[in-house]
Formats: structure tokens, C-alpha cells, sequence
């Protein structure tokens, strides 16, 4: 029988949902559009479906999305939450909505699937059979969709029919739907999540500060980054509750964050700054390397929707791009948001603005990039007594004391010599409230910090002596966070609070002998120097490696996704040959470096630049030699503007090596000349732009092409990249060839045209699958996200080593939808890289596993080998430690987090706000 219903006629719900439901043991339904507002009118009447409810409906997925599950997930995961259904779902009739969609969804009794939009467009068929207890089955098909509105106030319009055929048609309709292989089951988190928000709770925000079980997630559970980005991994949680539990202690978080590179340092330093800047009511500074600043920024307000402002040296610019222009240098006081974000090069140019910031109490402040705050001379002076701060360590020293928490972050804290780690650990231990980190001034982790460091790294044998031994443990006594049960013991028996840090000399005499020997225990069997000594009490760190090969005992997953890594390049036969008019340009631009540097004191640096350039493309080179020449012409007296020019950045760390060179040679002029007609004349064949084409087409061996798999191509010169974008675009007319770099200058390439495109919109269109090819300057090397990307080809090698970590963070990241990712790193046979990669790498690579990164030191050697200094170069690699000097406490586990993704209180999002726009 045919049945035509209309809603102009009578109410659908009524007259057709609720009523052909009745007695049904199965429902199957093409949605379309699937909303849980339907259980409003319709949900007892699902609830009394015998069998299951099968729903297949539309998603935003693209096809590729859901070739591997974890990414699927992951995409659904932020479509829910792009959705805001906390903001949708607020009143009770809303709660009671989700509550019965949520016992029907862990039941199992309903089952929703999702598919992309892009395999069949959207389902506009909408249809569905229902199944009665008696074995009769009735279709349906029509325009409406599987939500309230359509129901009650939509005009929608249905088609019955019971016949067996019409039957058996829709029920092939849906069962190719639920059985294709991109039809998605809805995902864990959402499921999680619908019940969460029916028992969700809004807290103000003085409630918060002082009292919630759950203060963290209350604050963090709807953060952007948590739901609408990749999520927080376990590490990250249980730094960011460390910090903040340790912030509201006596002494603050005093903390050195040393996770390996593509780690998520950012965002565990931002949320605590966060909660931190929340809970009390001074300011927040943030320290990093200018190259940072605005992406410091750009994290906070896009990931945690947080405001802050950076320091230009002309005034402040907020989130929003607005200006606040300085009347003078004490407008450095005045930053119109809660967090400030400046520059290092202010502090190590000892600035007037950075001696003002010393006035000031912080809530927090937050050093990105430590390392670089160090002694001006540990790698020189044997005697380390006598080497002094530099200008930002002893900034460092000083702002201590201004501030209630300091959290320190690198990945490399010993770049030469373990003393640097001290000092930085020392900066944090400065004030008296903060002994828990070295102790008092009698500590022996204090007044003998090389002997201490001796006994970390096992350089020496540990005392024995009881009274040695109680010096070494008492000053200072680790707290009961140490997870350590005979920690805990101690501190009960002998009544410690967990905020005195420093026990009494005379102690140890005056306890029983069953106390004593706890201490004697805690000391020999828990290996006390080993695993509880002051350095990994204060440093967090953790690899790559340990995290994707260790399962987390709660979930029974790895904590890390494994991604592995496979190399091509480093092969010798892989290397590029220098061969006709190549040979010839990189020879005289050789004996350009020699002559440049044999005259030029301290000169290396931009002396062995046109090497460096000439690696990456022969228009590179050209441009070099051509912009020397002209600055030559006109007589300028530094290199800084063609610095500026040719390189894609501006890091004040480099103006040291911006040397003053007033004029060239006459022997010096003739080889740029020469230099630049060989180059301008065999420009159109470039050998390494001709394998990367290759690469992109064909692949190295036989893995398929890059092209079809997602490529990032890497240059640290703006007009290298430029010009391997250009050529692609003409060569692969059919493909769309993004360009990222520094300022205003990223776009896309299409068919040999360019147009500007904001960094955003192609960070959109990457993550959409709309872009497969991005050639990008080291402006991309830090973060972006680009798991959509699972091949990378480095045009050349930076001579600064952290940048081909930081590079390859971009697709070796949560989210990559590959199970491997291939890595392409190009060289010139018998170049200087060449050189250091055949003489040095074995050693490179034992510094890098030890380290998780290169030391940023070790350029030296780069430009040591591009003067024909290996002896220089071999001392300079040599003198990195052979081992790391702290046992990796972090290694053996994580500590348990709290229940994030279940946190029904939640802060509220207004105050959060408001409080944080609030000025110093």
C-alpha cells in the first residue's frame, strides 16, 4: 500500500514517525542530516525500538580523511566540536536530549554512521524501512531530514510504501551506504562528549579559584586546541597540572621544560600560563626569540582564544593587529593585555625597556628557548668560575625574584658543557621560596654544582658516608609528587609538610634507627642520586621514541602514535655531482669565501654565505653575488641589509655575525662578476630543481609519486622557494602550488599565475586535502600543522641543525594521516655539506639521540668546514658531551592525569575572557 503524508496536513511526528515506530524491532535510516534534537519528539519511541537504529547521515570528511581511523576520529572529533554543542545544548529540555541520546548511543541499541560529503555529495535521498515484531516491513522516502525542525516546522513531504519491491530497492540504497568503505562510525569522543555536556556545569570564576576538584579541566576542557585542533596529549596534560598545582604552592612552578622537538613545548607553556594568569592577578611575560613573537601570539589566540600583546619597541599590538603606540620606553609598563609577549633581542641589547620590565612583580614568566641564556665563555674557559652571564641569563637572575612562577623551555639545555643546565636551574632556585629546586645557599647542589653534576652524569661514584649522604638528601628533601613511596614515608613519620623543602642538619642524629634506615633505603636501593636528584626533579623531558614505544596502562594505547621516519639523500650516490658550469660557479664562489674570511676578522660567518646559497639554487647564488656587488657600489658599511634580503626571517642572535665589511677587493669583485655570468647563463637547468620535479612524478624508489602523497618542500631563502614554486606551477600545470613565507608574501601558484593568500586560508586549504604541494621558507618550520603532508624535501640544509627538527615536526606530528613519512635531504657531491655529512655524521647522530636535537652550536662547524678547517671543526663537535647527564626520569612513566575529556565544571567562558584582557 501507498501512503502519502504532507506536513501542511497533519504533524509528521505524530501522524508518521511516532506512529509506524510503534511495535518495530529495527529502524535503517538515510538521514541526510542527523541532529539529536529528534529524540525531543521521537525519543520514546526509538527507546522502544526492540532491535537496533542504523543511521548513515552526511559529513564534512573528505574521502581521504577516513582511509586511516585514528585521523578519521580525529576529523570528526572537530567537526562535533566545530559544531559548539555546548553552546547549543545549555537548558534542561537540552540535557535531557543528550542524556537520552547518549543511553541509546553506549547501549549500542542506536548505531550512526557518517559519510564524506565529497563520495556522493550530499544525501539529499532521504529514506529509511522499518522492521515489525511480526516480520512486516514498510519504506519511506522524502524530503525530510532526521531532526526536530523538520518534523514540527519545516514543510516536508513522505512517500510510504510496503510493497516488497520498494522494500528491497530502499533497503540496497541503505545497506550500500552502511557497508561502503567510507562510512564512518561515530567516533568515541563524541560519544563521550554528549554525555558530558548534558551534565555540564558553568562555574564563575572566583568559585574556581577556591574551590574545584577539577580546576584544571575546568579551565582547559573546551580550550580550542582540546577540541576544534589535535587535541592534548598525555605529556602535555601532565605538565600543564604539574605546573599549575606546583604555581599555587609555596614557591611557584619553577620548571625546565625539555621535551623533544615536535613535542608541543608551545602549548603546554601557554596553558599554564593560562591558568596561571586566571588564578591570580599579576601579569603574565612571555620571552622568546623575535622570529617567535607572533607566533606566540597567533598559538595563544587560536588555539586557547587567548589574548596578548607583543612588544614592538614602538608600543603594543594586541590579537586583533591593534596598536598601541609607546610615548616613551616605560610604555613597556603599560601592556593592555594580561600577557605580554616580548622579544630576547630587547634583553640581550641591555635595553632601557628591559630594565624597566625588572620593576614589575609576574605571575609568570616564561622563557622560550633557554639555552640561549648561558655563560659567554663555558665552551672556552676551562676555569668556569670565572665565566660570566650573558646578557639574558643575567636578566634571568634578576627577574626570578620578580616573579611567583618561571618556566624555562628547551630542547637542547646543555649545548656545551652540563654547567649550562646549572646555571639555568639556578636561575629558578634564586628567591628563598624557591628551595625546593637546589636547596639552600649550603646545599651542596648549590655551592658545588660541578661535583653535583659529576655525580648525576656518573662521572664519579657517590658518597657512602652516612653524614655525605644526609647532605646530599636533605637540601633539598623532594616532595611527595616524587611518586616515591618511601618519600611519602618519610615525610609522614617525621611530620614534614610537603612545602618545607630544607631539613635540619642535626636531624638525621636525633631520628630512630627504623627512620634511618628508610633514608639509608631511599638512598642506596632507590639509587636517590640517580633517580630523585634536584636536576630531573626540575627538568621535564621526554622523546619522541619513549612515547611511541610505551603503552599507557590506562587506555591501553601508546602514548604517541608511532610515525616512522625514512630517509633518502644520505646515501653517497644519492648525493647531487657538481659537474660543467655548476663546478665551476661553486669553485670560484670558494675562493670567494677563502679570500673573504683570510682578511675579514670574525668574518666566517658571511663569508661562507655565498657557499651556503649557491647549495640551495643557482638563482640563490646569482642573487647573491649581485646584491654583494651593488652593496659594494654603494658603499654601505654593514651587511645587515643584504642579510635582511636574503633570508626569509630576522633573528637579532645572528647580528654578531652581521659583519662590518666596508669594501671588497678588486680580486673579491672579479669573482662575484665571474660568478654571476656563469650562473645567469645556465639558470634554466638547475639540478636540484630537476629532482625535486622528479621526486614529485616518480618517487625515489618505488613508493609512488610525492605529489599524490603531500609534499612540503623546505628552502631557508625566500627567493629559492619562490623560484621552485614558480617552475612546479609551470610544470605541473594541473596542481595548485602553495608558497609560504615570512610577512605578507605567501600565495598560490596556479597554471604559472600567483596571487596573494593569507597564511591561514592556505594552512585551511592543506589540512582540507585542497592542497598537496607547499613550498615554504623556514617561516613554515615552526608551528604549523600539516599532517595532511606525509613527504618533505629539504632543497638544502640550514646550517643551523635545530631547523631540519623543527621542519620535519611539521608532518611527524599527531594527526599525520601516514603511517611513515619520507624525508628527501638534497646536497651537492664534495660541497660543504657534503663534507661535514661524510666526516661528522655518525657523531651527529649519536649527539642527536642523546639530545633529541642538534645543539645550535654546532654551525660553528659548518662554517669551520666551509674554510677548509676540519681540525677546527672536529673540536668544535667534539666537545658536546658523549651522554646525556641526567637519568630521563620521565622515561619510565607518565604519572596519571586527570579526566579531561569527562569534566562536567566548566569555567565560565565570559569571566575567562574578561579577566584576561585586562591590562598590567
Amino acid at each position: 500500500m501507498i501512503n502519502r503524508y504532507s506536513s501542511r496536513r497533519s504533524k509528521l511526528s505524530q501522524a508518521f514517525l511516532n506512529e509506524k515506530l510503534k511495535n518495530a524491532v529495527s529502524y535503517d535510516r538515510i538521514a541526510g542530516y542527523f541532529c539529536s534534537s529528534i529524540l525531543e519528539i521521537a525519543g520514546e519511541s526509538i527507546e522502544n525500538v526492540t532491535g537496533k537504529v542504523r543511521i548513515i547521515c552526511n559529513s564534512s570528511l573528505n574521502a581521504e580523511d577516513v582511509q586511516i581511523a585514528a585521523y578519521a576520529n580525529l576529523r570528526m572529533k572537530q567537526e562535533w566540536c566545530e559544531y559548539l554543542p555546548e553552546e547549543k545544548y545549555f537548558d534542561e529540555n537540552s540535557a535531557l536530549r543528550l542524556r537520552k541520546l547518549y543511553a541509546l548511543l553506549s547501549s549500542g541499541k542506536l548505531e550512526i554512521k557518517v559519510m564524506p560529503d565529497e563520495i556522493y555529495g550530499l544525501m539529499h535521498g532521504k529514506a529509511g524501512v522499518i522492521t515489525y515484531r511480526d516480520g512486516s516491513k514498510t519504506s519511506f522516502l522524502g524530503s525530510i531530514n532526521e531532526t526536530k525542525s523538520a518534523y514540527t516546522v519545516n514543510y516536508e513531504m513522505l512517500w510510504e510504501d510496503d510493497s516488497p519491491e520498494a522494500i528491497v530497492w530502499v533497503q540496497e540504497e541503505f545497506d550500500f551506504f552502511w557497508n561502503s568503505r567510507y562510512a564512518v562510525n561515530l567516533c568515541d569522543f563524541v560519544i563521550t562528549d554528549i554525555d558530558r555536556i548534558s551534565k555540564r556545569v558553568v562555574i564563575p570564576l572566583k568559585d574556581w579559584r577556591e574551590d574545584s576538584d577539577d580546576v584544571v579541566p575546568a579551565v582547559a576542557v573546551e580550550e580550542t586546541v582540546y577540541r576544534r585542533d589535535f587535541g592534548l596529549w598525555e605529556h602535555q596534560k601532565y605538565f600543564v597540572e604539574l605546573a599549575f598545582r606546583e604555581h599555587k604552592q609555596k614557591g611557584g612552578a619553577r620548571f625546565l621544560l625539555a621535551d623533544m622537538v615536535g613535542l608541543g613545548k608551545t602549548i603546554q607553556l601557554a596553558m599554564s600560563a593560562k591558568l596561571m594568569a586566571l588564578y591570580g592577578d599579576k601579569p603574565v611575560l612571555v620571552i622568546v626569540p623575535k622570529t617567535l613573537t607572533y607566533q606566540w601570539q597567533e598559538e595563544l589566540k587560536t588555539l586557547l582564544d587567548m589574548p596578548s600583546a607583543v612588544w614592538t619597541g614602538r608600543g603594543w599590538i594586541d590579537e586583533n593587529g591593534y596598536e598601541y603606540p609607546a610615548d616613551s620606553n616605560r610604555s613597556i609598563l603599560k601592556c593592555p593585555r594580561r600577557v605580554g609577549i616580548i622579544s630576547q633581542g630587547l634583553i640581550t641589547r641591555k635595553s632601557e625597556a628591559a630594565e624597566l620590565l625588572k620593576q614589575l612583580k609576574y605571575e609568570c614568566v616564561i622563557l622560550d628557548e633557554a639555552h640561549r641564556a648561558r655563560r659567554t665563555n663555558a665552551a672556552k674557559d676551562p676555569d668556569l668560575h670565572k665565566a660570566q652571564p650573558n646578557n639574558l641569563l643575567a636578566f634571568l637572575n634578576e627577574i626570578t625574584f620578580q616573579t611567583k612562577s618561571l618556566l624555562l623551555a628547551t630542547a637542547t639545555p646543555v649545548q656545551i658543557n652540563p654547567i649550562e643546565v646549572f646555571d639555568l636551574l639556578h636561575a629558578l632556585s634564586l628567591p628563598n621560596e624557591a628551595t625546593k629546586v637546589l636547596g639552600d645557599k649550603h646545599s651542596i647542589w648549590r655551592k658545588r654544582p660541578q661535583t653535583a653534576l659529576n655525580y648525576v652524569s656518573g662521572n664519579v661514584d657517590v658518597p657512602t658516608l652516612e653524614s655525605e649522604m644526609w647532605e646530599i638528601v636533605r637540601n633539598p628533601f623532594p616532595q611527595k609528587i616524587e611518586n616515591n613511596r618511601r618519600i611519602e614515608i618519610i615525610r609522614n613519620q617525621l611530620d614534614i609538610s610537603d612545602d618545607t623543602f630544607v631539613l635540619p642538619q642535626n636531624m638525621y642524629s636525633e631520628l630512630r634507627l627504623a627512620q634511618r634506615q628508610k633514608i639509608k633505603e631511599l638512598y642506596f636501593d632507590d639509587n636517590f642520586v640517580q633517580n630523585h636528584n634536584p636536576y630531573i626533579r626540575s627538568i621535564i623531558r621526554r622523546t619522541r621514541k619513549f612515547l611511541e614505544e610505551t603503552i599507557n596502562k590506562e587506555t591501553g594505547e601508546y602514548y604517541l602514535e608511532k610515525i616512522e621516519v625514512e630517509l633518502f639523500g644520505e646515501k653517497d650516490e644519492e648525493a647531487l655531482e657538481l659537474m660543467g658550469y655548476l663546478y665551476q660557479a661553486y669553485k670560484t664562489a670558494e675562493e670567494f669565501s677563502t679570500l673573504l674570511s683570510s682578511r675579514v676578522k670574525g668574518g666566517g660567518f658571511m663569508s661562507t654565505l655565498m657557499l651556503r646559497r649557491i647549495g640551495s639554487t643557482m638563482l640563490a647564488g646569482e642573487n647573491t653575488a649581485k646584491k654583494m656587488l651593488a652593496w659594494t657600489a654603494e658603499g654601505k658599511e654593514r651587511i645587515k641589509d643584504l642579510y635582511d634580503d636574503l633570508f626569509d626571517e630576522d633573528d637579532e642572535d645572528d647580528e654578531e655575525r652581521r659583519s662590518e665589511i666596508k669594501e671588497l677587493t678588486l680580486e673579491e669583485v672579479r669573482c662575484l662578476e665571474k660568478l654571476v655570468k656563469v650562473l645567469k647563463n645556465n639558470r634554466d637547468t638547475d639540478p636540484k630543481y630537476e629532482r625535486v620535479l622528479s621526486i614529485l612524478q616518480n618517487g625515489v624508489n618505488d613508493e609512488g609519486a610525492w605529489k599524490d602523497k603531500g609534499c612540503i618542500i623546505f628552502s631557508q631563502y625566500y627567493d629559492s622557494a619562490k623560484y621552485v614554486a614558480e617552475l612546479l606551477s609551470k610544470d605541473l600545470k594541473d596542481t595548485r602550488i602553495a608558497l609560504y613565507a615570512g610577512g605578507d608574501k605567501s600565495g598560490i601558484y596556479e597554471k604559472g599565475n600567483f596571487r596573494k593568500e593569507t597564511k591561514e586560508n592556505i594552512k585551511k586549504a592543506v589540512k582540507n586535502h585542497e592542497l598537496k604541494i607547499l613550498v615554504g621558507t623556514d617561516a613554515a618550520s615552526e608551528g604549523l600543522n600539516l599532517q595532511t603532508l606525509s613527504t618533505l624535501i629539504n632543497l638544502d640544509l640550514p646550517w643551523n641543525p635545530t631547523r631540519l627538527e623543527q621542519r620535519k615536526g611539521r608532518i611527524q606530528r599527531i594527526g599525520q594521516i601516514s603511517k611513515k613519512i619520507l624525508i628527501y635531504n638534497m646536497r651537492y657531491k664534495d660541497s660543504v655539506e657534503d663534507k661535514v655529512h661524510l666526516k661528522l655524521s655518525e657523531r651527529l647522530k649519536s649527539i642527536h639521540d642523546i639530545f633529541g636535537q642538534i645543539p645550535e652550536v654546532l654551525e660553528d662547524v659548518w662554517i669551520a668546514m666551509a674554510q677548509n678547517d676540519e681540525k677546527r671543526a672536529e673540536e668544535a663537535i667534539n666537545k658536546v658531551p658523549k651522554r646525556h647527564p641526567f637519568e630521563l626520569k620521565y622515561e619510565q612513566n607518565i604519572l596519571k592525569t586527570q579526566d579531561w575529556q569527562s569534566c562536567t565544571f566548566v569555567l565560565n567562558k565570559e569571566e575567562k575572557l574578561k579577566e584576561l584582557l585586562k591590562g598590567w
